[in-house]
């Protein structure tokens, strides 16, 4: 199957520092890709340059961001070569974005039926009573009571969990062909958390839509997601199917993320943490990106060379010298 999106050897530059060093992945209609990792591993920066929100003057963006051609007519775009005009048409029917911010996302001036309805008007060309229709139907599909009342409203009159939930909605509300999700459900308590993700999945099954996932919950990733990338020091460390990487993970990278999750039943008193700080992308170690906080790295060629993303198994990439794949122990 043509993936809807596929990003090949993505960097992104800014001044001296390479943000993101050759990232490469691909999502597929109705599937789901799941991006994890701590903050400042990259994660954010590479979708923002993929959806073309990141370049020139600010950032030197390279490789390839490949968009299916949404009428069957043609082969797929790459964004990285579109003009804005180009890239404005395809936001929104294209691409919807969920930014992990609502706050500063949404405009404070304009009410929520004006947000919603905009996107509508200029890409669907509906109507003013339709598109005001839709926003009530985006509203109540959120989980938004009283959605009517509520698209009168101002951002600063809602919630915090409110103003995440117009967001997603937003997004949503082109029917896209792919959805960026960055964070999108943190602010959220966990019932309304399993209603958006429920939203998610009936887009997927309803419209093929592929979803990008970018999130620091591990829980939330794997009851999502068909496929998962590790982002760290803007390279992904390991990738590969979700039932694969939660069962036989093996980079301890990846390992440090699992051991750092609550798990029910434990009375530890103390988390697990991985050791140290993301490093300073401005001075990236030579070897490994990981080398300084791993805790079974073997000999010199860790701290002096870099490894390559190669398989593992079929399907299982890992960047590591002495990678091996471990079962996890329940």
């Amino acid at each position: 199957m043509t993936p809807a999106l596929e990003v090949r050897d993505l960097r992104v530059q800014i001044g001296s520092a390479e943000i993101v060093g050759g990232v490469s992945w691909a999502v597929e209609p109705g599937q789901t890709l799941g991006i994890v990792g701590e903050s400042g591993s990259g994660k954010s920066m590479s979708v923002l340059a993929a959806a073309g929100l990141i370049g020139p003057p600010t950032a030197r963006v390279s490789g390839q961001v490949l968009l299916a051609d949404d009428d069957g007519g043609g082969g797929p775009r790459d964004l990285l070569t579109l003009s804005p005009e180009a890239l404005r048409r395809v936001r929104g029917r294209g691409i919807g974005f969920v930014f992990q911010d609502p706050a500063t996302s949404l405009n404070p001036v304009l009410t929520v039926e004006r947000q919603l309805t905009e996107g509508l008007e200029e890409h669907l060309g509906m109507t003013r009573r339709a598109a005001s229709s839709r926003a009530v139907e985006l509203l109540e599909l959120v989980g938004i009571p009283d959605p009517t009342r509520r698209l009168r409203s101002y951002p600063h009159e809602l919630s915090g969990g409110m103003r995440q939930r117009v967001m997603i909605a937003i997004a949503l509300a082109c029917d896209p062909q792919v959805l960026i999700a960055d964070e999108a459900t943190t602010a959220l308590d966990v019932t309304i958390q399993a209603q958006i993700l429920d939203a998610v999945r009936g887009l997927q099954e309803r419209l093929g839509t592929a979803t990008v996932w970018i999130s620091h919950d591990l829980a939330v990733v794997g009851g999502l997601a068909d496929e998962v990338a590790v982002m760290y020091g803007g390279q992904i460390l390991e990738q590969a199917d979700v039932l694969t990487l939660y069962r036989e993970r093996a980079h301890p990278y990846t390992e440090g993320l699992f051991a750092a999750r609550p798990r029910l039943g434990s009375r530890d008193d103390v988390l697990a943490t991985i050791p140290g700080s993301p490093p300073d992308p401005r001075h990236l170690p030579p070897g490994c990106v990981f080398y300084d906080r791993c805790t079974v790295r073997h000999d010199e060629r860790c701290a002096s060379e870099r490894p390559e993303l190669r398989p593992l198994t079929p399907g299982h990439l890992v960047r590591s010298f002495y990678a091996s794949s471990r079962q996890e122990q329940s």
